[in-house]
């Protein structure tokens, strides 16, 4: 471990703690039958833990079906959890009905992936970066006009554009008007659901910059859900890796790209192109072979073991531990376990 890791690690244990999620679980009930009997479940999320510290971001990253959208969705309680504990700001919000929980979710908000389903076509921009502040009875008429003319600024909008509809704007101009309005409330942690897979590449970096330039004047702590591993690292300070409902492996960002350990990690990286010619050449690719298996019915033993090149014995037949490997590095492989 380098000097700047272990510094990264402890100023990570020092600071406070804005959302900490243990053992989460989401399962959507599989039924069958004139009666909807129930025959299973689809393991969308399948004991989650993490921690994300005020002030920082937190990348999630897997391919499609993962569960990424979920652990989400889960924290916000969009979707009620099955099991697990999601406390935030040490407040569990597992016990949050009602008003209670309302008036918590004044201090989470989402950036959805898609800026053309999220924004209502028939209302205005007033209205739709303006709707939660009338939702919670907040300001006048006025106020929230001028209200909203400031938040339009601060993503980089003309605030003469409010009265304009969804349809009269380009993709990175709606999810600006996104951002906007997950911002409105004055918010402590917003999860952003892939913000940039739909956009063009030429304005994939501008919301991203943007996301990093209102983190350092508003204070805001992310979880940034993506599948770009190359756009993860260059906005987050922690990456969690999942695969099939279970984080595989969670560690600094720079300890992630110099130093990946679990087989999936390996693999995800290795697919990220290089724009040396003579690098790209020479570099081995790791293929994952097969497609990802259903999370209704996940393999026995490590979740990896149908793709996985190394797999042992054991790895079909015992799942594997998530410990701690290094200060602040933490993997879930029996065969990373068996080297230490």
């Amino acid at each position: 471990m380098t000097v700047e890791t272990t510094r990264i690690a402890e100023q990570a244990d020092s600071r406070k703690v804005m959302l900490r999620v243990k053992n989460l679980k989401k399962y959507f009930p599989i039924r069958r039958g004139v009666f909807q009997r129930h025959v299973g479940d689809v393991k969308a999320v399948d004991d989650v833990s993490f921690d994300i510290y005020k002030g920082e971001t937190l990348g999630l990253v897997g391919e499609s079906g993962s569960g990424k959208t979920t652990v989400g969705r889960t924290v916000l309680r969009l979707y009620e959890p099955t099991d697990g504990q999601v406390i935030f700001d040490n407040a569990d919000l597992a016990g949050f009905k009602g008003d209670k929980l309302r008036r918590m979710r004044r201090r989470m908000q989402m950036i959805f992936q898609d800026p053309y389903a999220s924004l209502n076509p028939r209302m205005s921009v007033l209205g739709i970066v303006g709707e939660p502040l009338e939702v919670f009875h907040i300001a006048d008429r006025e106020e929230r006009k001028e209200r909203v003319a400031e938040l339009l600024e601060m993503v980089g909008l003309n605030p003469d554009m409010m009265r304009r509809y969804p349809h009269e704007f380009s993709g990175g101009q709606r999810q600006r008007v996104g951002i906007a309005r997950a911002l409105a409330l004055n918010p402590d942690l917003i999860i952003c659901d892939e913000p940039i897979s739909s956009l063009d590449v030429s304005i994939q970096a501008q919301v991203v910059n943007l996301l990093e330039d209102l983190q350092g004047r508003l204070g805001l702590t992310y979880l940034f859900i993506a599948h770009d591993l190359s756009m993860v690292r260059h906005i987050s300070d922690r990456v969690a890796v999942m695969y099939l409902g279970k984080i595989v492996e969670l560690t600094d960002r720079d300890s992630l790209y110099s130093n990946p350990l679990h087989p999936y990690t390996q693999a995800l990286l290795s697919a990220i192109p290089v724009p040396d010619p003579v690098i790209e050449e020479k570099r081995q690719r790791i293929i994952l072979e097969g497609d990802l298996p259903s999370p209704a019915h996940p393999p026995t033993g490590c979740n990896f073991n149908t793709r996985c090149s190394r797999a042992q014995d054991i790895c079909f037949q015992e799942e594997p531990e998530f410990i701690k490997v290094a200060e602040g590095h933490y993997c879930a492989c029996h065969l990373v376990k068996s080297s230490l």
